[in-house]
């Protein structure tokens, strides 16, 4: 499932937000804004969830049990469930060898609160990489997380599944400054996202099996919130009680995954590993 994850889904995503973020700014659209925006979105998800649950598949061969690391995190209603749901492990380490060190909320005041939260994601962002781009990503993730904690958060909670969309366009945003290669381009690029610009080119990189993936990415990245999907997933990762039925389905489930992974391999030199940059 990992694997399928990487090469079937991340691959096709990488390749567009590549052509989308190589192409100048002013001669992108705010169609094809978006089209790279969210191509890089689903990239980054599959991409590091995928290599999260091979690494996983394979501690469990051996047999250790590493924790889950990705937790749907595309349908959370708010910033703060998105950061319990994203990159779990490093979440975690940042909450028990930063966050609490400092005081976590247990401070006396509540401007000392946000100046922990504050701190602790400006140190993740610098973490990534010792560029401006992903210092003001923590910086941007620091003040939805402060205004959360100042009322945003009583809001959202009342809005059900129009916080979820909210959620999900801050971080395609969030995400933009994330893969930009300066923050200049990073601002033009949103610009053109929120602002109706015409294209100066052709959409070279938008075919049909862009749109396709495209498709899949949004099935696999919200199909949760309906109870019925929540009954899938367990039945996929859930070990207790199933049947023999059950367990071969799943299996041919895998070996089919595993064949259209090779298959996508053998054929194509295009296998970015995105975590290189970090």
């Amino acid at each position: 499932i990992g694997l399928g994850k990487k090469v079937l889904i991340a691959n096709v995503m990488a390749t567009t937000a590549d052509q989308a973020f190589s192409i100048p700014v002013n001669s992108l659209g705010t169609y094809e804004c978006w089209v790279g925006a969210l191509a890089y979105t689903f990239q980054i998800y599959f991409d590091f969830s995928g290599y999260s649950d091979m690494a996983i598949g394979l501690a469990k061969m051996f047999g250790f049990r590493l924790p889950e690391n990705f937790n749907n995190p595309y349908t959370s209603q708010s910033i703060t469930e998105f950061w319990r749901r994203w990159h779990m492990t490093l979440g975690n380490w940042m909450k028990n060898y930063l966050y609490i060190p400092l005081g976590g909320n247990k401070v006396n005041s509540k401007s000392r609160l946000y100046f922990n939260l504050w701190l602790v994601f400006i140190l993740s962002g610098f973490w990534h990489g010792a560029s401006w781009t992903f210092i003001f990503w923590g910086i941007y993730y620091g003040f939805w997380l402060v205004l959360e904690r100042m009322f945003l958060l009583n809001y959202l909670k009342k809005i059900h599944l129009f916080s979820c969309i909210i959620t999900f366009l801050i971080v395609v945003v969030g995400w933009v400054f994330f893969r930009s290669d300066s923050i200049g381009n990073a601002f033009a690029f949103v610009s053109h996202m929120f602002s109706h610009t015409e294209s100066a080119i052709n959409h070279v990189f938008i075919g049909e099996k862009v749109k396709t993936i495209f498709a899949i990415s949004l099935l696999f990245s919200f199909f949760t919130l309906l109870p019925y999907g929540q009954k899938i997933q367990k039945f996929i990762y859930g070990q207790e009680n199933k049947s023999l039925i059950a367990h071969f389905s799943i299996v041919v489930l895998c070996l089919v995954i595993f064949t259209l992974s090779l298959a996508s391999i053998t054929s194509s030199n295009f296998n970015p590993f995105i975590y290189f940059r970090f």
